[in-house]
C-alpha cells in the first residue's frame, strides 16, 4: 500500500513538473509531454516492473505447485484404477532392474 502513495506522489511531481513547462515563457507542451514520459512515468513504471518481481515469482511457484499436485493426484488415480497401490515406480516392492550391468576386471 506504500508503494502506491509514493508512485502517486512521484507522479504529482512530475505532473507539475510538465504544467510549469508548458506554462513558462520559454516552454513548449512538447517539452511538457517529454517532461512527464521522461520524469514521470518510465521511472515509475521501472520501479513498479521492479517491485512487482516477488509477487509475480510467488504467483509462478504457486501455478507450478498446483500443477504438480494435480500430476500427482491423477497418477494416483491411474494408479487406483489400474489396482496398484503407489503412485511411484519401484514402490511394489520389487528390485529395480540394472539396464546396463556393473563391468569388473577379470582376475
Amino acid at each position: 500500500m506504500f508503494i502506491h502513495l509514493i508512485v502517486i506522489g512521484w507522479l504529482y511531481v512530475a505532473l507539475m513538473m510538465a504544467v510549469a513547462e508548458a506554462t513558462n515563457t520559454t516552454g513548449t507542451v512538447l517539452g511538457a509531454i517529454f517532461t512527464f514520459l521522461l520524469y514521470g512515468l518510465a521511472p515509475v513504471a521501472l520501479v513498479v516492473y521492479l517491485m512487482g518481481t516477488p509477487g509475480r515469482r510467488r504467483a509462478i511457484r504457486q501455478r507450478e505447485e498446483k500443477a504438480q499436485e494435480e500430476a500427482r493426484r491423477a497418477a494416483r488415480e491411474a494408479a487406483a484404477a489400474a489396482g496398484t497401490d503407489s503412485d511411484l515406480p519401484d514402490q511394489r516392492g520389487e528390485t529395480p532392474a540394472d539396464a546396463v550391468p556393473p563391468v569388473r576386471k577379470e582376475p
